[in-house]
């Protein structure tokens, strides 16, 4: 029950990170539009069909190769482009085509949008088109650079000072910079906003995976891990509906940002894990939480931790005796993922997996509102795939362990990818389907790093393993938008940008990693080791990591302490 409460708790604000992370693909949108007019129009003409305005000419627009010739009050008549303008020398009479004399002005009067779809974004607020259009291709690889830097910096907070004062901040961070965002006056505090959002957001996740795996235990570890991914996958969901919905992009925004504000209202209530109480000796802070956990559970058997950490004082002073650097006074930075060669192969093959699967997932789903017909069921379907993925691949994770799940489910996104390339650009569902079926395959590979990361590493170092894996992810998901925004030079550059990638993954997993991933050791129905030394050694190597551990702390004891009260949960499971 209070494993349950705790779990639910924790990834309902999951959705919030799924709703920030995509919610520029209508935030940021780009209408038709042309260049605006010097005065009050009288007739627009667009090939042979003619309006008394503009507004009702966009419905017959087919190509921005089209030019709109419009003629004024005054008798004016100007050629109207999107990124120019040109007044005829010579107006006679009103028709499309002109072989005169022509004086071509730029777009000093601004742009005319067509807002039949979307009745503002950021782009028609700030005229981010033509001249600045880099601007508007700059918001999501910004975001998401914060979000890289974000699950680094918040991913070693949290090994340093807890959990749960990481939880509350960056819950709270989400709902004020998320609001924040749609209050914001130009498009620079605009980015610096969504910057800090992205920060927080990639913050969040990265210490809800490590927090709920530590509080869970083995028995339903595999499920809670990969159904955060759930969460995340609802919150994509959330971004069609509200962006069907609200057309207006600040309205938008603080539709999305107020979803989870009963989370920010009760986290203050989640208690820090016992896991990371006891690697920093906080004894009595871990017995209050286990005691917590035992009223809860109605567990009546009393549980000591002194018992089932086996703590001699004797033990204790002889192990640290000469040496201040112990594991659990240390301060531990990203070089301890690389301590020994058998970590260094394990950190340096887990990145690789962490930025391939960073880099399909997100190719595969900002490119969905451009596949044609509906954009906002696109972005639905590609959000709804994902949970029955994360249910076959807990499955098969539990049946066929990690390491086996994972190598087949990245081959095949990269067959998907280069099945899609042969698709003709007509079949449009054709093509939804091929990208929902990359999207599922990439899902079960990017959901499943996140627990194996967390399974790999100890205690000690696992927010930060986790952390420095996402800024890896991270990587791939700043490269993924520009391969997206490839599209305007060839249709097919993003898909064959991540086939790139994936065939780079596929080849170093089949020959490296044939020596590599094979070689990672299996996690499942383990328990979570707690130092480096445990760690290498589940790694069956025996190198120590130049640091002695004391026996209080073994992966034994701490077992005990992480199957405590789990009855109820394998049941909910």
């Amino acid at each position: 029950r209070f494993q349950a409460c705790v779990y639910f708790a924790s990834v309902f604000q999951a959705m919030s990170c799924g709703i920030h992370y995509l919610a520029s693909v209508f935030m940021a949108v780009t209408p038709n539009f042309v260049c605006g007019l010097p005065g009050n129009v009288s007739s627009v003409l667009l090939h042979n069909s003619s309006a008394s305005s503009i507004e009702d000419i966009w419905t017959l627009w087919t190509s921005t190769e089209n030019y709109i010739v419009v003629q004024l009050e005054n008798g004016e008549i100007w050629e109207l482009d999107q990124c120019s303008r040109s007044k005829r020398e010579v107006s006679l009479d009103l028709a499309y085509e002109y072989k005169g004399n022509k004086s071509v002005f730029p777009c000093s009067d601004g742009f005319l949008y067509d807002d039949t779809k979307w009745k503002s974004t950021v782009v028609t607020q700030w005229d981010l088109v033509c001249d600045r259009e880099w601007l508007a291709k700059l918001i999501q690889p910004t975001f998401m650079l914060g979000v890289l830097i974000g699950a680094v910096i918040f991913g070693d907070i949290a090994d340093r000072l807890g959990r749960q004062r990481v939880i509350w901040f960056t819950s709270a961070g989400q709902f004020v910079f998320g609001i924040a965002v749609a209050f914001t006056f130009d498009y620079y505090s605009f980015v610096i906003v969504r910057f800090l959002l992205a920060m927080v957001s990639s913050g969040y996740l990265v210490v809800a995976f490590v927090y709920v795996t530590e509080f869970v235990g083995i028995k339903a570890r595999t499920w809670a891990s990969m159904h955060v991914h759930a969460f995340f996958a609802l919150g994509i969901m959330v971004v069609a509906l509200v962006g069907f919905l609200a057309r207006t992009w600040w309205v938008y925004q603080i539709f999305l940002s107020i979803a989870t504000l009963p989370f920010v209202l009760c986290c203050w209530m989640l208690p820090e894990t016992p896991f990371w109480l006891l690697s920093g000796e906080r004894y009595e802070d871990a017995q209050k939480v286990i005691d917590t956990m035992a009223r809860w559970n109605k567990v009546s058997t009393p549980c000591k931790v002194s018992e089932l950490c086996s703590v001699q004082q004797d033990d204790q002073a002889s192990g640290r005796m000469g040496d201040d650097d112990t594991s659990s006074t240390k301060k531990h930075n990203i070089l301890d993922l690389f301590c020994n060669w058998q970590i260094a192969r394990r950190t340096i093959t887990v990145w690789l997996i962490w930025f391939t699967g960073s880099l399909g997932y997100y190719v595969f789903s900002l490119s969905s509102v451009s596949l044609g017909g509906n954009e906002y069921l696109n972005l639905f379907l590609i959000g709804a795939v994902e949970l029955p993925c994360y249910i076959i691949a807990c499955v098969a994770m539990d049946k066929l362990g990690r390491r086996n799940t994972l190598i087949p489910f990245l081959i095949l996104s990269a067959l998907i990818c280069v099945l899609i390339m042969f698709i003709p650009q007509d079949f449009n569902i054709l093509i939804i389907l091929a990208n929902m079926a990359g999207k599922f395959s990439i899902g079960v590979a990017f959901g499943l790093i996140y627990l194996y990361t967390a399974e790999l590493y100890p205690t000690i170092v696992r927010s930060l393993a986790v952390g420095s894996g996402s800024m890896m992810c991270r990587v791939g998901s700043v490269v993924a938008p520009f391969c997206v925004y490839l599209r305007s030079v060839w249709i097919f550059m993003p898909l064959v940008a991540t086939v790139y990638f994936f065939q780079l993954l596929v080849g170093i997993m089949a020959l490296l990693s044939g020596i590599l991933t094979i070689m990672l050791p299996e996690t499942l129905g383990k328990p979570l080791t707690n130092t480096l030394v445990e760690a290498t050694e589940m790694g069956r190597n025996k190198k120590s990591c130049s640091e002695k551990t004391p026996p209080a702390h073994s992966g034994a004891a701490l077992e005990k302490i992480e199957m405590f009260g789990q009855e109820r949960v394998s049941t909910d499971k």
